[in-house]
């Protein structure tokens, strides 16, 4: 359900509020351009930052504007399990097609805790469901072990959005998980390698800016063509590259789409503009690739 690239939609907003306008019309831009599934209220949505009130709707107007053409993968995830419970059934009413739950963050549950929140989650929904395991930025890894269990007793568990940046976790999650389970790597540098040991796509952050060359990189790996995928990836590797290095994400995307002329580029605190040196040696980057 999951091979290929997923984008994990950026949020516009203007003035301090949602651009609806601009949200579908990235939305629609993604599918334009080949991509299997849109990320929305992901962490390159900002979704901390918006009210419960917003994040609905933002899951709204990616259904609506994706118009059936591929995944809505809505990002409800909470380190409150009645939270995530109440964000998933609003996000399936609001005819999301699939969901990504990223690990709880700030309170740090152990494994037996990790396995009871997200098979809550899973009893609540009919949609299938992809984990995401990101450490760095949760303060918890969700285990392989916890993987499996809930695979075995949550068949809609079926997806993991690795970013972790060990290609030794996909080998060992693609060894001890059946082959209808699907890891994608939560990395744009890092999707070759993993595809390479059984990864079948990627959660894109590059996307939301060269959404064509994510979706044509990964066909050609899943097909086997690795010297095609290469090629791409080593073209746009300094893009990646400056997107990790210049801030945090989605600081250095929103500024690359706002010098693209995608969206306006305002962020909300605690997320803030980066500084013109930074802003500099970015477009430089871009103008390089040819995409200014």
């Amino acid at each position: 359900m999951f091979a290929g690239t997923h984008t994990a939609i950026v949020t516009p907003f203007r003035n301090g509020k949602l651009d609806e306008d601009a949200l579908c019309k990235l939305v629609a831009l993604q599918f334009d351009n080949g991509v299997q599934g849109v990320v929305p209220c992901g962490t390159t949505g900002e979704s901390p930052t918006l009210s419960y009130e917003e994040h609905d709707r933002v899951i709204q107007i990616a259904v609506q504007c994706a118009k059936g053409r591929g995944v809505v993968m809505a990002g409800t995830g909470s380190n409150a399990t009645s939270e995530a419970i109440e964000m998933t059934q609003k996000a399936e009413a609001a005819g999301a097609t699939a969901i990504l739950q990223v690990a709880p963050y700030y309170n740090k549950p152990t494994p037996e805790g990790l396995f009871r929140h997200f098979k809550a989650i899973a009893e609540c929904t009919k949609l299938p469901i992809m984990l995401y395991s990101i450490s760095g930025r949760c303060g918890v890894e969700i285990g392989i072990d916890v993987v499996a269990r809930l695979h075995e007793a949550c068949p809609n568990i079926c997806a993991m959005k690795e970013a972790e940046g060990k290609p030794d976790r996909v080998s060992q999650m693609r060894s001890l998980l059946p082959p209808a389970f699907e890891i994608l790597s939560g990395d744009d540098s890092l999707t070759l390698p993993f595809m390479s040991v059984g990864a079948v796509g990627i959660v894109s952050v590059a996307g939301n800016l060269i959404p064509r060359e994510m979706s044509t990189m990964v066909q050609h790996a899943l097909k086997g063509e690795w010297a095609k995928a290469q090629a791409i990836h080593a073209k746009f590797n300094p893009l990646f590259s400056a997107f990790l290095k210049l801030s945090t994400n989605p600081i250095p995307i929103k500024t690359a789409m706002a010098l693209k002329g995608l969206c306006d580029g305002e962020m909300r605190l605690p997320m803030c503009e980066m500084g013109e040196a930074q802003k500099a040696e970015l477009k430089a980057v871009m103008e390089k690739l040819g995409l200014l």
